[in-house]
């Protein structure tokens, strides 16, 4: 087995120098003084259908935050600190360097080329995969040396012979039963607030926008249950750029009744450069390319700004609130079994990282509703739980031992809604150390949970709840503290976050409604790494004379390992909040368990 993975790895580096050559003599041959390739895809979305995964191909470097710059003699890969490890190992032998930027920056490859370039050089890339802002960093930067940057450049097609296609699965509705609202009072509303704002056509990037308007899934992109498309809304149709193939007949008489019109998927730019002049448009500079910013027509008033949309899905309904609260005991269902399976056969049967995600998927696949995963499952075993974002591949899988700790981050998609959670569970004895950092990590994952604060409240007013008993003990995190999550769409979805930094999530207010993640941490470099992650909903608590107050609801259910809890750093009411919990747990999980694990999660949710 191992010759056969040698001989792969060793046609693999082969692919990627051929691939890389030949890109290099092209651009000698038409003037090219820069090929750019990022990582995304005509969307600009987190989550990447194969289909657009080309620095992958083209590279080896798998991971999911990449650009690429590829002159005559250089050929460079610019990531996260996320990746430096994975990108030296994926990149090893391929011609490709990894460019470490003294000073973190993910634009930091436009420094580079405007140190770099030649006064009076060529740049070219294919604008339907670049981001607009970026592009305007970009030619800012290379302004000075009078660069030309050409937007409408697809080298990749025709060189990439054996590239995936497009799944071609078809859409499907999502119905009123677990959104709570059909698609027509959705586009009223849209309608309303254009009004309000007096916009004349709303065009729709980003796909998990349209899939909620529309109240339509797809199956186009791996963990989101999205189906590739584009929209603009005017005040008396919706044109929808899709692939028609994917639409069901009855959907498609459906749309065709609420003056939905679809259009071929490639038709959207050429569409766009026919809107009248005169007009208004509002689109998310975040989410549109250059090029379809660029089709958009010269004289129209261009509002910039967050989607309608996107506000409105934000703030869930009643059905929707019931709904997911109706998943959270499915999905805790799921965790405690999965849990009570591992315990009763760790150390009998081998197991990895790898496969007790698989098997925590199965548990979560008994579970009516169930889709799917809502993002690549981290099962992080001592060191790798060190690393916030790491998935276990076939190198670095590794086997669960007697004694250690176990990060396990992971989350479903139900036609009820979307999770996510993380819990920490200790194997054999833990160290003062390790139940000294859980206990931290649990205060701040409590003590937010708890917050009562005035509306108007943002995100990164927050935040400091969940770091000031770590801050206190001298430790800290890397990432943001929290970030919303869709329903039944993208398990990373705004606009709302909890963070220290400053930037459009964080500044905006959270509001009743908003669905949030609360997962304070702590890392120990090549030691382990320790993550408690709730669910957390908004709600109104009550209104004084000094305005309304808001509070959370922890939707999440699975209980939290005691044997890593060191009460005496705990006060009275982090006790009680911790009792709490757990009692609820118990309450809405019970019903649906085995008397076996009935026992089982009794002991585990037992008062401390």
């Amino acid at each position: 087995m191992n010759n056969v993975n040698n001989v792969n790895n060793v046609n693999n580096v082969n692919n990627v120098n051929n691939n890389l050559s030949t890109l290099q003599s092209i651009l000698s041959e038409n003037g090219i003084d820069a090929y750019i390739i990022p990582s995304t895809d005509p969307h600009l979305g987190e989550y990447v259908p194969d289909h657009w995964r080309i620095i992958e191909w083209l590279t080896g470097f798998k991971g999911s935050n990449a650009v690429v710059v590829i002159t005559g003699t250089f050929a460079g890969v610019w990531t996260d600190s996320r990746y430096f490890i994975q990108a030296k190992e994926q990149l090893s032998g391929s011609g490709f360097e990894l460019v470490i930027p003294a000073i973190p920056d993910n634009d930091d490859f436009i420094r580079w080329m405007a140190e770099n370039l030649d006064e009076g050089s060529c740049v070219a890339l294919d604008g339907t995969l670049f981001p607009v802002l970026r592009m305007r960093k970009l030619r800012e930067a290379l302004a000075s040396k009078n660069v030309t940057v050409n937007t409408e450049c697809d080298l990749i097609s025709d060189l990439w012979i054996d590239r995936p296609p497009m799944p071609a699965a078809p859409a499907f509705d999502h119905p009123v039963e677990f959104c709570g609202k059909d698609r027509s009072a959705k586009i009223f509303e849209v309608r309303e607030e254009m009004a309000k704002q007096g916009i004349d056509y709303h065009l729709l990037t980003s796909v998990d926008d349209i899939m909620w308007l529309l109240n339509i899934r797809g199956k186009d992109v791996k963990y989101s249950p999205l189906l590739a498309s584009f929209a603009i809304v005017d005040s008396d149709q919706i044109l929808f750029f899709v692939d028609e193939a994917k639409i069901p007949l009855r959907m498609a008489m459906e749309f065709d009744r609420l003056g939905i019109i679809m259009l071929p998927y490639e038709e959207a730019a050429g569409m766009l450069s026919t809107l009248p002049e005169d007009a208004s448009i509002l689109f998310t500079p975040s989410t549109i390319s250059a090029a379809l910013y660029d089709s958009i027509p010269a004289g129209m008033f261009k509002k910039e700004g967050l989607s309608i949309p996107s506000r409105m899905k934000a703030l869930k309904n009643k059905t929707e609130i019931e709904n997911i609260g109706r998943t959270m005991v499915k999905d805790g269902v799921a965790l405690t079994r999965f849990f009570y399976w591992f315990e009763q056969n760790h150390g009998s049967a081998s197991m990895t990282e790898i496969s007790i995600g698989e098997k925590l998927n199965h548990f979560r696949a008994e579970q009516e509703n169930y889709l799917g995963f809502s993002f690549a499952p981290i099962v992080a075993w001592n060191a790798h739980g060190a690393l916030p974002h790491y998935s276990a591949n076939h190198q670095s899988d590794c086997e669960i031992g007697s004694s250690g700790i176990l990060l396990i981050d992971s989350g479903g998609q139900y036609l009820g809604g979307t999770t996510d959670i993380t819990r920490t569970v200790a194997l054999g004895k833990p160290t003062s150390q390790q139940i000294s950092d859980f206990t931290l990590v649990l205060k701040g994952t409590l003590n937010l949970a708890a917050a009562k604060f005035p509306a108007g409240t943002k995100g990164y007013q927050l935040d400091i709840l969940a770091r000031i008993a770590l801050w206190e003990h001298g430790l800290n995190y890397g990432h943001g503290t929290g970030h919303g999550v869709g329903f039944c769409l993208n398990v990373h979805e705004g606009p709302q976050s909890i963070s220290p930094a400053s930037s459009p999530g964080s500044n905006t207010a959270i509001e009743p409604g908003m669905l949030i993640s609360d997962e304070p941490a702590v890392y120990r470099e090549g030691e382990y790494g320790i993550r408690i992650e709730n669910l957390i909903l908004c709600y109104e608590d009550e209104e004084t004379e000094f305005g309304k107050f808001l509070k959370f609801d922890t939707v999440s259910l699975c209980y939290i390992d005691k044997n890593l809890i060191n009460k005496s750093l705990l006060d009275d009411r982090e006790i009680g909040l911790l009792n709490a919990y757990h009692s609820m747990v118990y309450d809405k999980l019970s019903p649906f368990l085995s008397s076996e694990e009935q026992g089982w999660l009794k002991e585990k949710t037992t008062e401390i």
